[in-house]
């Protein structure tokens, strides 16, 4: 069965001051975009693949669409409550990821058995998760 990689799409796209404030819509799609190569190819020291990932978005980004490798999902309220929906629901009995910094939805998946990591895990992966031309985050 694969890993189940759930990735906090606010929390990882926040992570990094690269203006992303002025299109969170357009800042999600590029983490989408950039995560979906690893669906097959896995996140070295975090996840063998093949993986399946769930993006979870929300507010400004809900109208962010699914593509091959990445399942996004809409969160309709919180974003951590739909998280931690899909760790209950999805994560049974299987390795379930969970890509978040925040300290509190990282208490609630692990209390479901997921592991997790912090947002440099898919921003390292992905060649720092910067547009072109964006500042480093250290």
């Amino acid at each position: 069965m694969d890993s189940l990689v759930i990735v906090d799409a606010a929390n990882v796209v926040g992570s990094v001051p690269d203006g992303w404030w002025r299109d969170r819509r357009g800042a999600a799609e590029r983490l989408r975009d950039g995560l979906a190569a690893h669906a097959a190819a896995g996140l070295p020291g975090y996840a063998e693949p093949p993986l399946e990932l769930v993006l979870v978005v929300e507010g400004a980004a809900r109208e962010v669409a699914s593509v091959d490798g990445v399942r996004v999902e809409s969160a309709p309220g919180s974003g951590d409550d739909r998280m931690v929906e899909l760790v209950a629901a999805e994560g049974a009995g299987r390795d379930c990821l969970v890509v978040t910094a925040d300290r509190g939805l990282r208490a609630r998946v692990e209390a479901l058995g997921a592991r997790v990591t912090g947002p440099r895990a898919v921003r390292d992966a992905r060649g720092g998760g910067r547009r072109p031309g964006a500042a480093a985050d250290g």
